[in-house]
This record gives C-alpha cells, sequence and structure tokens, in this order.
C-alpha cells in the first residue's frame, strides 16, 4: 500500500453496499515511506514539512525586519504584530522585562515553528500535522530542558541549583525528604515528559478524528448513506475549525510553559 493510500485509510472503491466494511485510520495513517534514503538516512514526508515550516518562519521574518521602516508596511506590521504578542504576551508575562528580553527570539521561534508544524494539518496537499510524531515534540522539549537545566545551575551554583530543582526548604522539616525526592522525580523526568506529550497528544487526536470523519464521508457516499455523509462533512468542517483553535493554543501553551522553566531557573526560590 502506498504512503498516500496510507493516509486516507481506505480504497477508493470500497464504499457502503459494495460488501467492503470500514476502513478504519489507525497507526499507519501517522507513517510514510521515504521520500529518498542517502546512507541509511531516510528523508519522509514530515521531515520534509518540518524543513519547509523552518523556511517558512525564517523567511517571513527575514522579509518583515530586513529593511525595517519608521511607517512599517503591510508584511512588517504582521510581523511586529507576531513577535510583540510573544514577546509581552508570554516572556515578559512570565519572566519579565529585564530577564526576558534576552529569550524572547527562542521563544518568538518556538511558537511560530510549533504553529506552523500544527497547520499544516489542514493545508491542502501537505494535510499532516509534524507534531502528531512525538519524535518532534520531544526534540523541542529536550531543548527547553537542556536550556532550564543549564540556567538552574549557571544561576545558582551547583549546590544552589539541586536545591532549586529539587524544592529543598529545611522549613519544611520531617516531610523534607519527602518533598525533595516528588520534586526530583517531577521536575527531571515527569515535566518534560509532559511538556512534549501534551503537544503531540493533542495533534494526535485531532488528525486521527479529522482523517476518521474525512473517510466516512466518502465512505458513506453510495445510496442512501450519501444523507449520512452529509453529516460526517459538516463534522469534518467543525473539526478542522476547531483544529485552528487548538493548533495555535498548543503552540502556545507549550512557550507559556518553556517561559514558566526559564523563570523557575533564574528564580531566587523554586
Amino acid at each position: 500500500m502506498s504512503a498516500d493510500s496510507q493516509m486516507l485509510a481506505f480504497e477508493a472503491d470500497c464504499q457502503l453496499f459494495t460488501g467492503c466494511g470500514f476502513n478504519a485510520p489507525g497507526l499507519h495513517t501517522f507513517m510514510y515511506e521515504p521520500i529518498f534514503t542517502v546512507g541509511g538516512f531516510e528523508f519522509d514526508k514530515p521531515m520534509l514539512l518540518a524543513f519547509l515550516g523552518t523556511i517558512i518562519v525564517v523567511g517571513f521574518f527575514w522579509m518583515a525586519f530586513s529593511k525595517p521602516k519608521v511607517v512599517p508596511g503591510k508584511l512588517q506590521m504582521v510581523g511586529e504584530a507576531g513577535y510583540d504578542f510573544v514577546r509581552r504576551g508570554v516572556v515578559y508575562e512570565i519572566i519579565g522585562k529585564k530577564d526576558g528580553e534576552k529569550y524572547v527570539p527562542l521563544m518568538v521561534s518556538l511558537f511560530f515553528f510549533i504553529w506552523i508544524m500544527n497547520l499544516w494539518s489542514i493545508i491542502p496537499v501537505a494535510q499532516f500535522p509534524v507534531t502528531s510524531l512525538i519524535a518532534y515534540p520531544a526534540g523541542l522539549a529536550l531543548l527547553v530542558y537542556v536550556l532550564w537545566v543549564s540556567l538552574t545551575f549557571k544561576k545558582h551554583g551547583f549546590i544552589g541549583g539541586w536545591k532549586n530543582i529539587t524544592g529543598y526548604n529545611k522549613d519544611l522539616g520531617p516531610i523534607l525528604p519527602l518533598v525533595v525526592v516528588l520534586e526530583f522525580f517531577s521536575n527531571l523526568v515527569i515535566r518534560p515528559f509532559t511538556h512534549a506529550v501534551r503537544l503531540f497528544a493533542n495533534m494526535f487526536a485531532g488528525h486521527l478524528l479529522i482523517v476518521m470523519f474525512t473517510v466516512a464521508t466518502w465512505y458513506l457516499m453510495n445510496g442512501i448513506g450519501v444523507f449520512y455523509a452529509g453529516t460526517s462533512f459538516i463534522l469534518v468542517m467543525v473539526m478542522i475549525v476547531f483544529e485552528l483553535f487548538i493548533q495555535a493554543v498548543q503552540a502556545y501553551v507549550f512557550v507559556l510553559l518553556a517561559s514558566s522553566y526559564i523563570q523557575g531557573a533564574l528564580a531566587e526560590h523554586h
């Protein structure tokens, strides 16, 4: 079966009343054959979309700010609005203006990169959210994790860094050991895991639902099933509109959490 038929999860001649059952989309919906292979390295469609997403984000901000004007044009105005949204609405609010300014470029890059990778889900031909593959959210979460840990030890030193990570406070008395253990696993294990999985799970579920109702619409478009196909098609449209909202929210939440981790690393008390 080709990658395209895997993605759509149905055969064109398989419809209601034709003797074949409904072939619901599953994990194969997220699997693609390599576009090309070089020395054992396989380059597939999600990689291509991630690469194109990077070019789009870099290209947009390059064109918007390469020749800034006092009276901005439309492209510069949109770029400034997007940049300012992340800077003031996330970084300044969480980290603060003084400490947060140096992290604005990173957070802006993360927000728009994740948003574009999510948006591929509803773009014709692409039709796949790159972040529905756990490797991509995990890679981004690892980047934030390494930054957070390095900033923690840089700010507080070796001993102070561990105190910050484990929530060490001698005033806790007898429950101090329990708090230290819980905070240790919560921050060093659970935090990066949930940071990645939150984005992955939402995009995975959203894409699966859209594909499910899309396939169902085609499957029902035969005989009397046409009447039911209309309902399924409406649900596809509803899911797409809902996905547009979720895609932006998930990019926002990822950056919001990343900023809160950095703020925790820079704070005097965990």
